[in-house]
């Protein structure tokens, strides 16, 4: 589980910093609810062990595709 120290928006991506002062990043286009939600809606995250939860917008994000090469999700169900 990654602990989040910092969370924020820049150049249609979201970042995240963690308690170790990793930096992770991924494009919003994944993620049309978050990338439509006002700045207020996007500050309303909370963590779980498994990625980042907004409630208001139903959004989740895995911590885990935080780390992807190509930061596309959609890749994993095109590959032979």
């Amino acid at each position: 589980m990654k602990t989040v120290n910092k969370l924020w928006f820049k150049d249609e991506r979201i970042f995240l910093e963690t308690v170790h002062g990793e930096v992770l990043s991924q494009p919003m286009r994944f993620f049309p609810r978050l990338r439509q939600a006002t700045d207020l809606q996007r500050e309303e995250w909370t963590e779980s062990h498994f990625g980042l939860h907004w409630e208001k917008i139903d959004e989740d994000i895995s911590f885990e595709s935080f780390t992807w090469d190509d930061n596309d999700p959609l890749t994993l169900y095109h590959q032979v």
